[in-house]
């Protein structure tokens, strides 16, 4: 049981946001069928391959000498392959004193030898990288996609293959907790003279593409859709802001095979609009950089993979975007990190982490745009940036330093641990944003900046999770200053709007919260941000001005906890003091919900970890009168008459 919670918390940590976006498809549950017993093992056919070291090995000469072999089809270029090498890395150390053999397996032509190795350097194992590059052992063993795993026995028969667990219920689409370990199942079955009860699975991963099986053109002529002339341009315009080498996709879309390897993918997310990834519903057209493809373009996409994905003529391509591989916005001009790496331990409750950055600005300046850079997605789930006056911090990270420091180094590095919010007696002066999944950098319109006094410290609260293994992290932030032409008429104010409960019921289904603020003064709305965790569904936040008209300011009618971001407002959103804002959203804490994080399903509380539950929208909003603008959680007592 102990091993099944880590290797759930590794998981669910590696999909954190290791990827501050993940692209998601819809797909079929996985299933775990019983084949009948009587069913003839197929035999694999022997064959020698290299591994990454150069030396050769027998597939005949290895399933002779154990009781049972594992091969476990990996990619440098998938991201799932990855999130499951420590898990294979575990099931290898626990196995192999019962006589069972892993092997990684790279079936994909193209990857060299040195991503592989930058693949295993970040996440070692301890067993050989065969290398198939002509395909063999993947045609002879019927292995589809990475991750997937194939247990043969001595006489090279295959036992079992399929997923190594039910994590994956579609390409990229994981349970919070995993229900069933298939490939531990089938050996312990197998060890203990038993017949496999489960010979196969479905695995969800990256295709594995074999050579006699590329897509062929099935039209020619001027008419036929080409990756180079039609397809290219609108990954261009859409995709390879995110997709490219070291950016938050979590793989690249800047050439013909890249495209071809995600091509069935790129149809089916454009079809059915979760990529771009674009969550508003309501209203179109309302805020700054829209993320929407148009029908022409998804059709495109469709009829390119429908004829087989030709490539065509690379003199039609566009000329290449230079994409920095820098900062998002350009060079900044300040850059603020972590004055050494943090450690973060395998296990445990998730780990909230103050960290102060102290700045040597001899002026006030004022940010227009920040940009927080984690450095390592994996395991930092959000962070709020925060401005307090300089030194107010100092005490509690000096006291967290003189603590006694965990024999492994785990939880150990600058700043200091807080339950909640920033600890004793930290007062911020005000904040400027955060960080979360899918947030992108954005400057503030013109004349609105955050304050940043020069008697100040940056103060990042950093919400950690844990993945199973020892993380390392050194976060930097990136400031955008206000240039001298550019008067600052308005400074930028944060309206929180909470969603208030005390727990979410065991089997709710459209479990609904509700929440409302009055403003006391007249304010404008730039922006809007709104937050929940795993088991929302839908958020929509509404205004009810004093005359009673209520509009839609943003509603979201599938939840991705996977992508948030700050909605910028198209032309700035006067309210008058009276108007209501109002929140109203819906959990679903159901079995049915592959969201959950509870199997079987608990009451779900309000609180910071990620298996708890939030309900808050955060606002950007401005006004012309001096101070924090003014709002009241209760409406106004009717005037009486004297």
């Amino acid at each position: 049981m102990q091993q099944r919670s880590r290797q759930v918390e590794r998981l669910s940590g590696g999909m954190g946001i290791g990827v501050l976006f993940l692209a998601i498809v819809a797909g079929t549950l996985s299933r775990a069928e019983p084949m009948s017993p009587s069913a003839k093992p197929e035999v694999v056919a022997d064959v020698s391959l290299r591994d990454l070291t150069g030396k050769t090995w027998s597939l005949s000469a290895v399933c002779a000498t154990h009781k049972a072999v594992v091969l476990a089809y990996i990619s440098a270029e998938c991201p799932m392959a990855g999130y499951y090498l420590p898990v294979l890395s575990d099931l290898a150390k626990s196995y192999q004193r019962r006589g069972v053999a892993f092997f990684a397996v790279c079936s994909n032509p193209q990857e060299t030898d040195e991503a592989l190795r930058e693949l295993v350097r970040e996440s070692p194992v301890p067993f050989p990288v065969w290398l198939d590059r002509e395909q063999r052992l993947a045609r002879a063993t019927g292995a589809k996609v990475t991750p997937e795993v194939v247990v043969l026995g001595p006489e090279r028969r295959i036992l079992y293959r399929g997923a190594i667990d039910d994590r994956y219920y579609a390409r990229l689409k994981a349970r919070p907790v995993i229900t069933r370990q298939h490939l531990k199942i089938a050996l312990d079955e197998l060890l203990d003279g038993k017949e496999v009860s489960v010979r196969e699975t479905q695995a969800y991963g990256c295709e594995i593409v074999l050579n006699e099986s590329k897509s062929k053109p099935t039209s020619q002529g001027e008419n036929q859709v080409t990756y180079y002339r039609d397809v290219l341009p609108i990954l261009q315009r859409h995709c390879q802001e995110c997709h490219r080498p070291n950016n938050v996709a979590p793989f690249a879309l800047m050439t013909y095979r890249q495209a071809v390897k995600w091509g069935p993918d790129i149809k089916e997310f454009t079809a059915n609009r979760w990529m771009p990834p674009w969550r508003v519903a309501e209203p179109k057209h309302f805020f700054q950089n829209e993320r929407r493809l148009s029908d022409t373009e998804i059709q495109t996409l469709a009829r390119w993979v429908e004829a087989g994905m030709p490539e065509g003529d690379p003199k039609d391509a566009p000329p290449p975007l230079n994409w920095s591989d820098d900062w998002y916005l350009g060079k900044p001009d300040l850059i603020l990190e972590l004055p050494e790496e943090m450690v973060i331990g395998p296990e445990g409750r998730d780990l909230f982490r103050c960290f102060i950055l102290r700045h040597q600005l001899t002026e006030d300046k004022f940010i227009k745009a920040y940009e927080v850079r984690p450095g390592n997605r994996r395991v930092v789930h959000h962070t709020l940036n925060m401005i307090i006056p300089k030194g107010m911090a100092d005490a509690l990270e000096q006291e967290q330093q003189k603590r006694p420091k965990h024999p492994e180094g785990y939880d150990t590095g600058p700043g200091y641990t807080v339950p909640m919010g920033f600890g004793r007696g930290v007062l911020p002066r005000g904040g400027f944003g955060g960080w979360a999944p899918g947030l992108l950098p954005h400057y503030l319109p013109r004349g609105v900046a955050y304050y940043l006094p020069k008697d100040s410290d940056i103060l990042l609260q950093v919400h950690y999770h844990r993945t199973g293994k020892v993380e390392r992290d050194r976060l930097q932030i990136a400031l955008y200053f206000a240039k001298p032409d550019e008067p600052i008429t308005h400074r930028m104010q944060n309206l929180v709007l909470p969603g208030r409960f005390l727990f979410i019921p065991v089997g709710a289904r459209n479990f609904e919260v509700k929440g409302q603020v009055w403003l006391e003064q007249d304010a404008t709305i730039l922006s809007v941000l709104p937050h929940m965790h795993l088991i929302g569904k839908d958020i929509r936040v509404t205004y009810t001005v004093p005359n009673g008209e209520t509009r839609t300011l943003l509603y979201i009618d599938r939840w991705d906890y996977n992508w948030q971001e700050t909605y910028f407002l198209k032309e700035p959103l006067r309210l008058p003091s009276g108007t209501r804002l109002e929140v109203i959203a819906h959990y679903d804490n159901s079995a049915d919900n592959p969201n959950n994080p509870n199997n079987p399903p608990r009451p779900v509380v309000f609180g910071e970890q990620t298996t708890d539950e939030m309900c808050f929208v955060f606002l950007g909003a401005i006004s012309d009168q001096p101070g924090r603008i003014r709002v009241r959680t209760r409406p106004a007592e009717p005037a009486t008459s004297p």
